[in-house]
């Protein structure tokens, strides 16, 4: 079965004010002393953030179980200092100038970068999906690149910035921008084309170590995973659900058409519905901004036309795309169900909006309030015949926080 591993990031709130609070490293100290959290719970690179790099998981029900226990922990320390907590891409406000953890690296990177920290406060969603090699990784890369429009349309969860609503679902998109890479990577023609390229940036426009690369899925450098960065943090642990299901799958399939065709994975004839994996650069990103900005509302990008289509279509034919190693994991069920509710509710930028339209910033507290630790779907719960929550990590490990 095909690992995974997720990366969640939290923001700790100030209840009135939405403002980010610099609790994190107390946090961290108590999370770490706990055997369940120990080497699992992450500081990241603001104050006011925890991340909750889970162990390696082949089942989709044990993953569920774990988020959820580790939300819960984080809303009940949220909970001793009369603070909320959220994941959620950009806060509803912010200072001019974060406060960052205390690490040489992090403090490089504020010198490096310079201004574009004043705005770089966001919280993402990381998604590793093993790979057999660093080749299945390159052609997992190129395969996943016409969807990841798509994907940033499902998963935003950052309208509202400074006490405004931005006209996008996913600011946190729009501030990566400013980075040196950001948004749809290039197509590779191997390992060999990916490793030379990333290299050659390296010292340049602030890319002082490979962890710094933004793209929106990238091969990790410490673990043999394929890393989807294109989601912001998710309001409820089924969003999150959905998103690792959708991205492991289409690993499987990239993985398979690869040990299948090889070197020729792009030369038999491509079937009509199926992307074009020859798609130009500009084209994705002038897609990804469609997203970014639209989310599920205004059409969303045909990877296999290169033309806006219903959104709602669009979700169902990558439903249908994935069908077979869905099928093979367990998750169809699971991913048909939750397709249905992103349709029916909203992604969390909508629902965020719908709340700050309501009763502003304490109509989004109540929404934090709400969905922190809404439980998963019945489908994707496991629960351990004793009632704890399935945490156990796989030898390998828990997924490293890149950062």
């Amino acid at each position: 079965m095909t690992t995974f591993g997720i990366e969640e990031e939290f923001f700790f709130l100030d209840p009135v004010t939405m403002l980010p609070t610099d609790v994190a490293d107390d946090v961290h100290r108590r999370l770490a002393a706990d055997p369940r959290w120990e080497g699992l719970a992450q500081r990241e690179f603001l104050a006011s953030q925890v991340e909750f790099a889970t162990p390696v998981f082949e089942d989709l029900g044990d993953a569920g179980a774990a988020l959820i226990a580790f939300r819960r922990e984080v809303d009940a320390e949220a909970a001793r200092r009369a603070l909320s907590v959220a994941s959620v891409g950009t806060t509803p406000d912010a200072p001019h100038f974060p406060s960052i953890t205390d690490t040489d690296r992090y403090h490089r990177v504020v010198r490096d970068m310079a201004g574009v920290i004043a705005d770089h406060q966001m919280s993402g969603l990381h998604v590793h999906v093993g790979v057999p090699s660093r080749e299945h990784g390159v052609a997992a890369l190129n395969a996943v690149r016409p969807w990841l429009p798509l994907l940033t349309a499902m998963t935003g969860n950052s309208p509202l910035w400074r006490r405004h609503v931005t006209g996008y679902e996913s600011w946190r998109t729009v501030q990566l921008r400013r980075w040196t890479t950001s948004g749809c990577p290039p197509r590779f023609t191997g390992a060999d084309d990916y490793d030379r390229r990333i290299h050659a940036m390296l010292g340049m426009g602030g890319l002082t170590d490979l962890a710094l690369i933004a793209w929106n899925v990238r091969l990790s450098e410490h673990v043999p995973t394929i890393e989807f960065r294109m989601a912001d943090a998710q309001l409820t642990a089924d969003d999150t659900l959905l998103t690792t299901a959708l991205c492991r799958a289409l690993v499987i399939r990239a993985v398979d058409e690869f040990d299948r065709f090889g070197a020729d994975l792009w030369r038999p004839v491509r079937p009509a519905d199926d992307p074009d994996p020859d798609l130009q650069p500009e084209l994705l990103s002038a897609a990804t901004l469609h997203a970014a900005h639209s989310g599920l509302s205004d059409g969303a990008f045909d990877p296999a036309t290169g033309v806006l289509v219903p959104a709602h279509d669009l979700m169902r034919r990558l439903e249908r795309h994935l069908a077979e190693p869905l099928e093979r994991t367990g998750d169809r069920a699971l991913v048909h169900e939750l397709i249905g509710r992103l349709q029916r509710d909203g992604t969390g930028a909508a629902r965020q909006l719908a709340a700050w339209r309501r009763n502003g910033l304490a109509g989004v507290r109540r929404l934090f309030a709400a969905t922190i630790t809404a439980h998963p779907s019945t489908a994707a719960s496991t629960r351990r015949s004793d009632g704890l929550p399935v945490v156990a990590a796989d030898p390998a490990g828990p997924i490293p926080s890149n950062g």
